[in-house]
């Protein structure tokens, strides 16, 4: 079995740790931008328990402007390079096909694209042609606009509606739809209600009946709901343990991964999430 296909099968809630190789993502721009600071890091990663590491070299922080695909891939392929030489499992986090290409050529076995395969229209037909898991996101466009696009009626039914029309449209470009995890976009043109009643629903995305990705590391709408009396809200790098309650609640949920910035704590939440439903099913 190709490594994509063996990431997809059942099993424990997958790990993806988020490698940043940007100047102006909300929680670590700059940390990371020098390809030996990634590479010590995407290590640490994979030592603190990710499955995959997540490489991205373009911000999707909400206000977020463009950088030229050049650059995006000045900065992620060598670190691609160099943890696939090290043997780690990579994704690349780009909604751009000619970067997805190039990442899948130098190793990577996912595609994670926080577009869905709408901010590029020949990302579906690159994907389709690769051997590598695709991992399509709920957006409605790009982050300088996306919190306008905050509108729903039900959430949970249109998030899940488009979803499924993404779906559809990818796969009738030629991507097997057993390769495709399925994203329901925490942050992107959502609000904090929207991001928990997502989150509330779980079991009504998995009905679409692919694998779930949950990205709640660090966002916002934790932000929010860690905020003080005074109300000043703690920066992201102090929304860890709310992130991994998320992840621990996810996992007993049985989704498939969950994307996040610290990874020891999530990855003890996924053992106790595993062991969790294992004793359920024990004792049914």
């Amino acid at each position: 079995m190709s490594a994509p296909g063996a990431l997809l099968e059942p099993g424990p809630t997958r790990l993806l740790g988020v490698l940043n190789t940007t100047p102006d993502s909300f929680s670590d721009g700059g940390r990371f931008l020098a390809p030996g600071d990634a590479l010590a890091r995407g290590l640490a990663l994979r030592a603190a328990g990710a499955d995959v590491v997540d490489v991205g070299g373009e911000s999707t922080r909400p206000g977020a402007g463009r950088v030229e695909a050049a650059e995006e891939l000045r900065r992620v392929l060598p670190v691609v390079r160099a943890l696939v030489a090290a043997g780690v499992a990579v994704s690349v986090d780009t909604t751009r096909a000619e970067v997805a290409r190039a990442a899948v050529e130098a190793g990577a076995v996912l595609v994670n694209d926080v577009s869905g395969g709408l901010a590029d229209p020949d990302m579906a037909a690159t994907v389709a042609g690769l051997d590598c898991a695709y991992v399509l996101s709920h957006w409605r466009g790009p982050s300088d606009v996306m919190t306008s696009l905050a509108t729903y009626g039900d959430v949970v039914a249109e998030v899940g509606a488009e979803l499924a029309a993404r779906l559809e449209a990818v796969t009738a470009a030629g991507v097997a739809a057993e390769r495709v995890v399925l994203d329901p976009g925490l942050g992107f043109a959502k609000d904090g209600a929207h991001d928990w009643a997502l989150l509330a629903a779980l079991d009504e995305l998995a009905a679409l009946g692919r694998p779930l990705l949950v990205g709640a590391s660090r966002k916002r709408f934790l932000g929010a709901l860690l905020a003080g009396p005074d109300g000043a809200v703690p920066p992201p790098a102090e929304r860890d343990a709310a992130t991994a309650a998320v992840t621990a609640l996810a996992a007993a949920r049985g989704v498939w991964g969950v994307r996040v910035h610290e990874v020891a704590a999530s990855a003890a939440a996924v053992r106790v999430a595993t062991a969790w439903r294992a004793a359920g099913r024990i004792g049914a």
